[in-house]
């Protein structure tokens, strides 16, 4: 295969939200990625998440004055990255699941509030098979609300 090639096979997208929910196993209120806009395996994903004042963390967080919890955006893009995985190693539909194993350099810049559109933007920084190294970037109309970078493990659910 040609480069151009071999980059063609690597890409895909977009994913709806039946192929986000095949390669994750979230579900409402914590599946937070309603669709993938763009992916390169083994590179990097743009997803989206819709925020809106549906979301049951905004009756707490804050009355008044909504904002999205910043953990809430990590996960966004851990989320994200998990898809990134599942589809850069052919898993979806294994049952394999991605687990968080650290969380370094979170920064927040802005507050998200509902009725925004949640651009996520997840690159692999380094790959030794199962675990991998991320930076991630959420962003709001072009601005960067949230950064941070983290690993994430591919592994086997628990036993029952």
């Amino acid at each position: 295969m040609t480069g151009e090639a071999d980059a063609a096979a690597a890409a895909m997208g977009p994913i709806d939200i039946r192929g986000i929910m095949a390669a994750l196993p979230h579900r409402y209120p914590m599946l937070l990625v309603d669709r993938v806009v763009s992916l390169v395996r083994s590179e990097s994903i743009h997803a989206v998440k819709a925020v809106s004042i549906n979301e049951s963390f905004f009756q707490g967080h804050f009355p008044g004055r909504p904002i999205m919890p910043g953990v809430l955006i990590v996960e966004a893009m851990a989320q994200a990255a998990g898809v990134l995985a599942v589809e850069s190693l052919n898993l979806r539909g294994s049952g394999k699941l991605v687990y968080f194993m650290s969380i370094e350099g979170a920064k927040f810049r802005t507050p998200v509030e509902p009725g925004c559109l949640l651009d996520l933007h997840v690159e692999i920084t380094q790959n030794r098979g199962r675990v991998c190294k991320f930076a991630g970037r959420a962003l709001v109309n072009g601005n960067v609300c949230a950064e941070t970078n983290f690993v994430a493990m591919i592994t086997d659910p628990p036993a029952e």
